[in-house]
């Protein structure tokens, strides 16, 4: 209780300082948060949210499971081969620096406004960065523990699994979370420039009509979905695949 009494203060804070800012402009460009909720529970009830929140978060769950397999296995190529990095690292330079907005266009102009083509230019612009916490991770994987691996004649398979990805999961929780912050951003983006549904399409939809009670009702719902993934999924599967660093602590 005590733990949470403070976080649920800021709360109320912040939604006493957003009341009276909408008191003070007196605006439909800032209603307060009475209308934004009566807007929320309208779209709630209709099936509209439900519906737009669904379809986002299936487009990011695609484009992060595409990222994350495409960059791990780049990543650990190049961290475990110097000869792979030296050919390719500055290939990864130029890709880290195109802007996410070019990889979206080009790809709507190349393949067209399809589901593929917003998936893909999503998961093409977090590779990058998963492709360069992983390389660090294998890099600074232990070399004690591949000694004892090839003393003890692991199969490939065992090493990559009881040596190598133990020693990568902080680094693939480090790509994991700041990838899902990232992917988050850039399907809004993907969905405002070419998709007829999902919460960016809805949030361009209103913009055009400067709806702005609209527009945070959906960023609210937004968000409170992120939360609820950081807080009830990620930050627990994170604890569990760290535990075996706590258990050698304690060793």
């Amino acid at each position: 209780m005590r733990r949470a009494a403070l976080p649920l203060l800021s709360f109320a804070l912040l939604l006493a300082l957003w009341q009276a800012a909408a008191v003070q402009a007196a605006s439909r460009a800032l209603p307060g948060p009475g209308a934004v909720f009566a807007v929320l529970l309208r779209e709630a009830a209709s099936g509209a949210l439900v519906h737009h929140l669904g379809i986002t978060l299936l487009r990011v769950a695609a484009a992060f499971v595409v990222a994350m397999a495409v960059g791990g296995a780049v990543g650990l190529l190049l961290g475990r081969s110097k000869a792979a990095d030296r050919l390719f690292g500055p290939w990864l330079v130029l890709f880290l620096n195109i802007p996410a907005l070019v990889v979206i266009v080009l790809a709507y102009v190349w393949f067209g406004l399809t589901e593929a083509a917003a998936i893909g230019a999503v998961a093409v612009n977090k590779i990058p960065n998963v492709v360069v916490l992983v390389r660090e991770g294998a890099r600074a994987a232990d070399a004690r523990y591949s000694e004892m691996a090839q003393v003890y004649r692991f199969s490939p398979f065992d090493r990559l699994r009881h040596v190598l990805l133990p020693q990568l999961t902080p680094y693939f929780a480090a790509a994991a979370r700041s990838g899902l912050a990232l992917i988050w951003k850039i399907v809004l983006v993907v969905e405002m420039l070419g998709r007829s549904d999902g919460v960016g399409f809805q949030i361009n939809l209103l913009f055009q009509m400067f709806d702005v009670a609209g527009i945070l009702a959906y960023t609210i719902a937004f968000v409170a979905v992120v939360q609820v993934l950081e807080y009830a999924v990620l930050q627990p599967a994170e604890a569990r695949l760290l535990r075996w660093r706590d258990v050698r602590a304690e060793a």
